[in-house]
């Protein structure tokens, strides 16, 4: 008796691992290229933030360091002059953004006269920088 065990198979290629193995490579590049973003600020202690996430996509840092010097993308400037060099240094541009970098010691105060003379050079794209909290 002659058992009939279907047609034979053709010899196919998956294309689920391959995709999968696409996406993996996607995901290292991406993550790679985050972890190169150059940052223009000088080294602070930031506060933690158990929520806080890195916004690289603006271009220019203001540095407030724990004995009140301000700095812009790493030259020192005066506290009244800050509206002045951010303006020069924007070009005019309303959207480019500003990253804060500022000391977790630095008085509230002294964060919200920072910020106040970053609105005032036109500047209404204003991130505050933190660093994540361990859990």
């Amino acid at each position: 008796m002659k058992v009939n065990l279907g047609k034979e198979r053709k010899v196919r290629i998956e294309m689920l691992p391959l995709i999968d193995t696409v996406f993996l490579l996607l995901v290292f590049f991406i993550y790679g290229m985050l972890s190169m973003a150059v940052h223009h600020s000088l080294p602070v202690q930031l506060p933690l933030s158990s929520t806080a996430k890195l916004d690289k996509s603006t271009f220019l840092s203001v540095t407030v360091k724990a004995d009140g010097s301000v700095f812009l993308d790493r030259q020192p400037v005066t506290m009244d002059s800050l509206t002045d060099e951010l303006r020069a240094r924007s070009g005019g541009e309303r959207s480019r953004g500003v990253l804060l970098f500022a000391d977790r010691t630095v008085s509230y105060q002294t964060i919200f006269k920072v910020l106040d003379k970053i609105r005032e050079a036109g500047q209404s794209h204003i991130s505050l920088q933190a660093e994540v909290e361990n859990q």
